[in-house]
């Protein structure tokens, strides 16, 4: 590059630069409200997004398509899944320890479940299930890391949950099932 071309290069960076960084722009910027941009898929549903699983025994398999490989056979029938990725009627998913592969779409619900914890599972530790979305509330029950449950609805900070008759209120940040912040309606 000839000295003459890594001058301008130079001095169209700096010029750039002094333009993004200007304290006009960063006021502007500042002004501007917060906008969370939503990618959807192919299905004209946002991605990524929770569903779980509708049958007690669903093949995941390493690619998207019925001559792919079973990678995994689930067999719990609501299992919580995150779908981060479409292809025609397969849909990658990522279950609450990372694992991913592809499941028929035909196999999944829109039922939102959610597992409590699942970080914190195998060690001694329980969650307090709340009768009300408040951190000071009574305690319905203790609620084991890893136990799976049904979302009722979330606000954004407490999700109310049911696990086998008892319903109550967790923390959305101590549930594998919804987004922070995400509102979810039953």
């Amino acid at each position: 590059m000839s000295g003459f071309a890594s001058l301008r290069l130079t001095l169209s960076a700096a010029f750039l630069g002094a333009l993004l960084f200007s304290p006009l722009a960063a006021a502007q910027s500042a002004a501007a409200p917060a906008q969370s941009v939503i990618t959807l898929g192919p299905s004209g549903l946002p991605l990524p997004r929770f569903v779980s699983l509708k049958s007690g025994r669903v093949n995941s398999r390493v690619g998207p398509g019925a001559n792919y490989s079973v990678d995994w056979m689930y067999m719990k029938a609501g299992l919580p899944m995150e779908i981060i990725q479409e292809f025609d009627t397969w849909r990658r998913v990522r279950d609450a320890d990372g694992s991913e592969g592809w499941i028929n779409q035909s196999l999944l619900s829109g039922r939102r479940t959610a597992i409590v914890a699942p970080w914190q599972r195998g060690k001694d530790a329980q969650v307090n299930l709340l009768n009300s979305p408040e951190k000071d509330a009574r305690v319905v029950a203790m609620v084991e890391p890893g136990v799976m449950g049904t979302i009722k609805s979330c606000d954004g900070q407490w999700c109310e949950m049911t696990f086998d008759g008892h319903t109550g209120w967790l923390a959305q940040s101590l549930v594998w099932g919804a987004y922070p912040g995400e509102r979810v309606k039953d």
